[in-house]
């Protein structure tokens, strides 16, 4: 009997699910949470309605992977937090969505609700819901969360890699609040009344617990991964984590950054930043950003980047799949956010029927695919949506 369920097991895998695989991507909803087009073309604009040669995005590639609503990252860095340009930034953000939009408006169209998604799936246009990374534009005035709430924000990740007026962030070794601020407390509250999510990626562990107590509705995680790859590492979830999310209705969405996804990428840049000191000490070198960029590159020529792989992404989901249920899993790529490190196979936003393929070599139904794909995230935000319609 094991032999034959070998060899049944062997067949599968050798089973063509291309052409499924790319009916299901063309056919569904497919949400990412997190996208930084707006933070890549704040640097320098390009069309992205056109095909482009740099970036992760662009309408051609997103058509052909069958994404459809792409949230766009409003990001803001944390150097600004506690000062008036953190607002200022956010409004520029948003300011080149609107501009996307505008130069090609049969092509993208901004959603606020799940209904405009639906409605731009239909129309064949792409849905670009709009997400706040790092909440420090709340600037410590509630009623900031309902203006950026009518500028179409539609998650919030409370605080980035510093500690701000909000949540102590897991990058941060300053834990503040240990947690949320009294301030971030009543933040998520307001949110809960809006019908903005709340995001619950980049937080401290301590913050994280603080949200799952108060908040009314489910959170999410819109751009992380499991820490059982990668030990030690906080901006991950971990496993009672992840179950306590689940709990609780919310969804984690997978991260692609290498870093995110294997132990030996995740410890590649502190491996190079060691060597740079050691470099800068052997050499009686100062330190410039010229001269760690040139060592970067001899480096990463010496020294590969060890890519993580489809396979590794595909572990991930089916970690939280096997503590938390399908309910709880979705995409949160991190296109134009994690530079040169996404897992071959998943190198841009034209590869999600190479996900779908995985999924379905390891015996995912086309149902729980399409909940990964899209159907759990959409379930919290109705969620969102109906809480904040009552209240």
């Amino acid at each position: 009997m094991l032999a034959i369920a070998a060899c049944s097991e062997s067949a599968e895998n050798q089973k063509d699910f291309s052409a499924d695989a790319n009916r299901i991507a063309q056919e569904t909803l497919i949400v990412d949470t997190h996208i930084d087009v707006p933070y890549r073309l704040d640097t320098g604009w390009e069309d992205v309605s056109k095909a482009t040669q740099s970036g992760d995005f662009d309408y051609p590639r997103a058509v052909k992977g069958g994404l459809n609503v792409p949230f766009m990252s409003i990001y803001t860095p944390a150097s600004y937090d506690g000062t008036p340009r953190a607002k200022e930034h956010a409004e520029e953000m948003i300011g080149i969505v609107e501009r996307m939009v505008a130069t090609a408006p049969t092509k993208f169209r901004i959603a606020r609700t799940v209904a405009d998604v639906e409605k731009a799936m239909k129309d064949g246009v792409i849905a670009l819901p709009l997400g706040m990374e790092n909440g420090s534009p709340i600037s410590g005035d509630l009623a900031n969360l309902d203006y950026f709430y009518a500028r179409g924000i539609r998650y919030v990740t409370l605080a980035h890699s510093k500690a701000n007026h909000i949540s102590d962030s897991s990058y941060d070794t300053e834990r503040k609040w240990n947690g949320l601020s009294d301030f971030g407390k009543e933040a998520v509250k307001r949110m809960n009344e809006l019908g903005i999510m709340v995001d619950v990626s980049h937080v401290s562990d301590e913050a994280f617990y603080d949200v799952m107590e108060i908040a009314a509705v489910p959170p999410i995680a819109s751009h992380s991964s499991a820490r059982h790859f990668t030990p030690g590492f906080e901006r991950n979830m971990s496993d009672e984590m992840i179950k306590a999310l689940g709990d609780k209705g919310g969804v984690i969405m997978i991260n692609y950054g290498s870093a995110f996804l294997t132990e030996e990428a995740n410890g590649y840049n502190v491996g190079r930043d060691e060597a740079y000191l050691e470099y800068l000490a052997d050499e009686e070198l100062e330190d410039s950003t010229d001269l760690k960029d040139q060592f970067t590159e001899q480096y990463r020529s010496e020294n590969p980047y060890p890519y993580a792989s489809l396979d590794d992404v595909l572990d991930h989901i089916d970690h939280v799949v096997g503590i938390a249920g399908v309910d709880a899993v979705g995409i949160g790529s991190d296109y134009d956010g994690v530079g040169d490190s996404l897992p071959t196979g998943l190198k841009d936003v034209a590869s999600y029927p190479n996900l779908i393929e995985g999924l379905l070599k390891r015996g995912y139904s086309e149902a729980d695919i399409k909940k990964i794909l899209s159907g759990n995230i959409l379930r919290v935000w109705r969620e969102v949506e109906a809480y904040a319609a009552a209240n």
